[in-house]
């Protein structure tokens, strides 16, 4: 017959199941964990870029980035404070030189043109007063002149009758010399007017080239604010692509503010910077490879900046090919700065491990694994990386991001 099992038989029996199956799971785990660790340190050649260690020509450059942008375009600006009344284009329209974009409230500005040509008028009417007040003033005098010149004259007569008569008796020498005063008197009033006479011409000359010269400045004045007026009827000023307009009428517009811009989308260049180290290395007219996808352009700085902002300096570029059907607006690209030529050295294909000439540890394919080597690399090229010690030729050197490698020194290929 059947008979109870007692409770610390069960007991038992319950833990020793309990440490078989727990063994089962740890010897599971541990295998699971070699198996992974293995996978772990194996990698699969097919998602790695190898390059093979060669010998040819490396044209050195410096990388930069760009921005392409329209090589033709011009920013309107509003010439006054106004605001806007009309607006005829949209953004994106194609428009022709003299097309009216928007129109500006022009009617005080207008206002205070009209009171200008008003002034002007005034003032060259007030000029021609005073032409006429300094001629007559002048002609006085010249008549003065002229009556002090026959005074004269009549006094010259008068010493000489007396000094007649003085010579043969019938005169006196008081008389004599009475007639000589007068007419040495007479003489200086006639020589004291001329000098006023050509004084006063230089003052006139002088008053008269200063007003002159107050309207000529005012009539400039006024013909700026013509030109402004005119200015101020934003219009095109070229054939090109509308690529922003202020299409918020009614708004208040300060003098200078930007209202429209427009742009030449048949031709671009590109806005480029780069770190401030580099800066010994631009030049006007050097060459440059700029890259866009995998698409490489040509070109030349056309201008640099050298003055350094936020560690950077800014440098154009323009294209050999300036309509090339791969250029867009605001197409981000790389841009590299060809600096100089080397021949025959040691190289390796461009990777993004690369930050500028120094010492870096490096996967080499080597039989079924992946060495970890010390490797020293020097300046490189757009798309090649100078080798100067630690690889020789026809040597395979990974050159994807090994980042989560960067503690082991062998891995095996797959």
């Amino acid at each position: 017959m059947d008979r109870e099992i007692p409770k610390g038989e069960r007991r038992k029996t319950a833990v020793k199941k309990g440490l078989r199956w727990g063994g089962v799971a740890l010897a599971v785990v541990i295998v699971g964990g070699m198996l992974m660790r293995m996978a772990a340190e194996s990698v699969d050649m097919k998602n790695l870029e190898v390059s093979e260690v060669d010998m040819d020509d490396l044209q050195v450059s410096v990388m930069a980035s760009g921005n392409v942008v329209p090589e033709h375009q011009e920013m309107i600006v509003s010439p006054i404070n106004t605001r806007i009344v009309e607006v005829y284009k949209r953004t994106g329209d194609e428009v022709e030189e003299g097309t009216p974009l928007l129109k500006l409230d022009l009617m005080t500005a207008e206002t205070e043109y009209k009171k200008g040509l008003d002034d002007e008028q005034m003032r060259k009417l007030q000029l021609q007063k005073l032409k006429i007040t300094q001629d007559t003033r002048l002609t006085d005098m010249k008549m003065k002149i002229k009556v002090a010149q026959m005074a004269l004259n009549s006094k010259k007569m008068q010493l000489r009758n007396e000094q007649y008569l003085d010579s043969i008796g019938s005169g006196t020498t008081d008389r004599v010399r009475q007639a000589q005063l007068d007419y040495n008197t007479a003489q200086l009033e006639l020589e004291q007017l001329k000098v006023q006479y050509e004084n006063e011409i230089k003052t006139a000359n002088a008053e008269y080239k200063l007003q002159e010269l107050d309207i000529e400045m005012f009539s400039k004045g006024l013909a700026e604010t013509k030109r402004t007026l005119e200015d101020a009827r934003i219009l095109s000023p070229r054939k090109a692509v509308l690529t922003y307009i202020n299409n918020n009428i009614g708004a208040q517009i300060s003098r200078g503010e930007q209202v429209a811009t427009v742009s030449d989308l048949t031709s671009f260049k590109a806005e480029c910077s780069i770190a401030d180290g580099y800066s010994d290395r631009m030049a006007v007219g050097g060459r440059v490879l700029v890259r866009t996808g995998r698409e490489q352009l040509t070109g030349s700085i056309s201008s640099f900046n050298p003055q350094t902002k936020n560690s950077m300096i800014e440098f154009t570029v323009n294209f050999d090919e300036p309509s090339h059907k791969l250029l867009r607006p605001g197409l981000k690209v790389e841009v590299y700065v060809l600096t100089s030529e080397k021949s025959d050295v040691m190289r390796i294909k461009s990777g993004a491990f690369y930050k500028g000439p120094g010492k870096y540890s490096l996967f080499v394919v080597d039989g079924d694994r992946l060495t970890a080597r010390d490797v020293t690399l020097g300046e490189a090229s757009y798309d090649y990386i100078e080798v100067t010690g630690g690889l020789r030729k026809g040597e395979r050197v990974v050159v994807s991001d090994m980042e989560q490698y960067k503690n082991r020194n062998n891995i095996k290929i797959k």
